[in-house]
């Protein structure tokens, strides 16, 4: 609806790709609703993924030993954090639905977004104990992981040899998401679009494009470990 706010956070070296495609899809889809669309193009803007020192803009609270939660969590207060993850924190709180689109890389995201997720999300940003789950300090947003994998939705199979995809949606989702009071939508999962046609990918476009159409309508996923391990 017009007057919503995504931001997608994109993980793909190359703009031709399925990934790209999938991205783009999704900018045009939803800004034709109204919303308005910000995209965080990791790799084009060689984001940092190291969680480090230079995180922290001038001097330490503890310069003896350093902990990077402690001392993130303390520049954050300060407003003292560098400039890139404010940028990023200032896009994740204006949005209202965060969109990750990435190709699944060893059961998991690539390891440039998991440093997004590392950086910016910080202690007193996205969460404060106890403040996680379903108190996170993200609530109120939705989130959505669309991805392509390299294996088949046989391979991703409950007793199949990769398990059920479910299963390594749990760190993402559920870790990360949710214990930042994100709620969160229905993965959107594109598999193994190397193997299958040309004509075959176009149908994995257009699929996104009909989901996106009512989109806000979803309701979220059950937030609980019977969701992914039931």
């Amino acid at each position: 609806p017009p007057g919503k706010k995504v931001l997608i956070v994109y993980a793909h070296q190359e703009p031709k790709s399925l990934n790209g495609s999938l991205k783009r899809v999704a900018v045009e889809e939803l800004s034709k609703q109204g919303c308005s669309v910000t995209v965080s193009d990791l790799y084009a803007m060689q984001f940092e993924p190291r969680a480090t020192r230079n995180d922290i803009v001038g001097s330490l609270h503890n310069p003896e030993e350093f902990n990077y939660g402690a001392e993130t969590w303390e520049a954050y207060k300060r407003g003292s954090l560098s400039s890139d993850v404010i940028e990023e924190q200032k896009k994740v709180q204006e949005a209202d639905l965060l969109i990750f689109q990435f190709p699944l890389y060893w059961f998991s995201m690539p390891a440039i977004m998991k440093g997004w997720m590392d950086r910016v999300l910080v202690q007193g940003f996205a969460h404060e104990f106890p403040n996680c789950y379903d108190s996170g300090l993200l609530k109120n947003k939705l989130a959505l992981f669309s991805f392509t994998t390299g294996g088949t939705k046989e391979m991703y199979a409950k007793g199949s040899i990769s398990g059920d995809i479910r299963y390594l949606l749990w760190p993402m989702q559920h870790g990360i998401m949710h214990f930042c009071g994100v709620q969160v939508l229905a993965p959107h999962i594109c598999f193994a679009p190397e193997y299958v046609s040309e004509e075959e990918r176009k149908e994995m476009l257009i699929a996104w494009a009909e989901r996106l159409k009512t989109l806000w309508k979803e309701n979220p996923i059950n937030c609980s470990p019977e969701w992914y391990f039931k």
